[in-house]
């Protein structure tokens, strides 16, 4: 891997704890839980990055609810947008994916 990469996905994976460091755990959720879902957030968000591009990974947002995956954001292509999807798909410990991502017009 390139060392322009490695720093993208390293930076990548810096925001994405860092995003879920001031939660406090939702009703509902053990910290275990939430725990488990801030790690599998940040699995997804480097996932994308890996096989969407550092570009599409900054251009979606992760969320992670019990193993269900929501990625929301807007991106420049249908490529881009199935290739952020397969890649969540893929990580394992994901339930199911939901796809709001939006295309920029």
């Amino acid at each position: 891997m390139n060392p322009s990469r490695r720093r993208a996905l390293a930076l990548i994976g810096m925001l994405a704890l860092a995003a879920c460091a001031g939660k406090e755990p939702e009703i509902g959720r053990t910290t275990g839980e939430f725990t488990s879902d801030a790690a599998l957030t940040a699995k997804v968000k480097s996932a994308i990055a890996t096989d969407a591009g550092a570009k599409t990974a900054a251009s979606v947002n992760v969320e992670t609810y019990r193993g269900v995956v929501q990625l929301t954001g807007f991106v420049d292509s249908d490529d881009q947008v199935t290739r952020a999807v397969s890649a969540a798909k893929k990580v394992q410990g994901v339930r199911s994916v939901k796809n709001d991502i939006r295309l920029k017009r």
